[in-house]
Formats: C-alpha cells, structure tokens, sequence
C-alpha cells in the first residue's frame, strides 16, 4: 500500500516495485488521484486503488493519531477497493476484508468516480482551511467561506461529469445539486448549506478537526495542491472548461507555502 504524499508516489513505487511478487500489486490508499503514475511503473494489472471516505484523522503528535470521527459509522464504508478496469475480483475483496479490521470497507465499480468525488470533497476543503488558518467547522460555519467552497465543488462537479465520471455523494450532497447550488439556484443552495453548516453539539471533535493541507502549512510541509485544486484546473482545460476557484485557490496556497503570503480568513472573504 501507498500512502505517502502525491508528489512521493513515484518514488515509493520505485522502492516496492522490485520486492513484488508474480501476483503482487500497489495499492494507492491516498488522496487525489495518483493510480497512473504507479500503473506507469508496475502496470494497469498491477495497480488497485483505495479511496478513504471521511475517516477524519491526523496526526497530532509524534506516534499519536487523533480520530475526529467514530469508528464503525453504520451504513458507512471508510475504505472503497476498486480495479482500474471496473471488476471485481477477488484480490480486491481480499483487501477490502483486511481494511475491516481498520473500519468499515467495500468494493467498487466506480473507481473513477469515487476518485473524482472524494478530490471534489477534498478541494472543496484542504485548501480552504490551509489558506485561512481556520478549522474545518469555522471555515463551514463562515458565510463567505462556505460559499466560494461550495463554487468549489460546483466547478470540480461538472467537470467531472464532461469527464465522464460517475459521481458520489459529496459531504451528503448529491453531485448536480451541488453544480446547481454552485451556480445560483436558490433552493439547492439553501438544501446544500443546510448539509454543510455545522450543527451545534453534532461533533464535539469537530472544532479541531484540520485537513491534511492545513497541517502542512502548519508543519512548513509541501502541500499536494497542485495535485488536488491544481489537477481540477488541469483536466478542466484540457475539455475546455474552466474552474476560475480551484485556480485561485491553488495560486493563493502555492504562495503560502513559499512564504510569500501569511494565513487570513480573508483572503476568501471571511
């Protein structure tokens, strides 16, 4: 399993790829959307994803993990195992049975679209909270913020349609009503917020819950925006549709990261 940062994954396949077996494979249990860079150094037949679904955890301290949310949510599959090419076979429900001693786990057949939709959740997030310093439920509970993390999701949304995904549920919201809310419509947007505002008393935890790029800015740690924000901007131009937030998004975090810029809620309006 590969669980290093996007920017690593090149590397660490290079360190596995010698010590696989006949039968081997690397699995990609990471954020955005890595499988091939690996599958261009093992292969598509040797290549398997994971996508971790709101399992909420960080490392706070050395050797200690802080989860935000409980483990084994009913109705709710941490882990998602899915092929490249849609089956499912039995290597992957051999691993799906390992991650549930972990959590919750199941395979897919849409490994793309879980893909896509959990890089639409994190872009909706981890550069957010990374550029304003806040934690994931002030960033939700502020109205400014909410909203250009809702344009987010809009845009990665329907770009990831005009791709062709088959997208998820995304933070409880179904993916056009998302779009819809994104782009003006009232009654989506008023159904969207009510999802993603925080509810008091919900989640004691979730005061101090911060994504993963905002505890690489916190740490003077490279960020994956240019792999999250940044590749919604990628595949957006390359089917002609632009995603004018993510853009500014990754420019802003790039800048914070080199020291050139400080946090503040205000640089998205807060």
């Amino acid at each position: 399993m590969v669980a290093v940062k996007s920017y690593d994954t090149e590397w660490a396949t290079m360190l596995i790829r010698p010590w696989l077996s006949a039968q081997g494979y690397v699995a990609s249990l990471q954020n955005c959307i890595n499988e091939q860079a690996i599958a261009g150094l093992v292969g598509w037949g040797r290549t398997v994803g994971i996508v971790a679904s709101m399992i909420s955890v960080g490392l706070h301290e050395a050797g200690r993990i802080r989860r935000t949310v409980a483990k084994g949510r009913e109705g709710h599959a941490v882990f998602r195992v899915g092929e490249p090419h849609g089956r499912v076979t039995r290597r992957i429900e051999e691993l799906a049975e390992v991650l549930r001693a972990v959590d919750g786990a199941k395979t897919t057949t849409n490994l793309w679209g879980e893909r896509w939709s959990k890089l639409v959740q994190n872009g909706m997030g981890n550069g957010v909270t990374a550029s304003t310093g806040l934690t994931s439920s002030e960033c939700m509970g502020n109205d400014a913020i909410r909203r250009f993390s809702i344009q987010l999701g809009g845009e990665a949304v329907r770009i990831g349609q005009a791709l062709g995904f088959q997208l998820e549920k995304i933070r409880g919201c179904e993916p056009e009503q998302l779009a819809q809310a994104a782009e003006g419509d009232a009654k989506a947007l008023h159904a969207v917020e009510a999802l993603l505002v925080p509810k008091a008393g919900a989640n004691p935890r979730a005061g101090i819950q911060r994504p993963s790029m905002a505890q690489d800015i916190l740490k003077g740690r490279r960020t994956e925006i240019d792999f999250m924000n940044g590749h919604v901007v990628a595949r957006g131009a390359e089917i002609g549709i632009v995603a004018p937030s993510h853009a500014k998004l990754t420019a802003l975090v790039t800048g914070i990261e080199r020291g050139k810029m400080a946090l503040f809620p205000s640089h998205l309006g807060g």
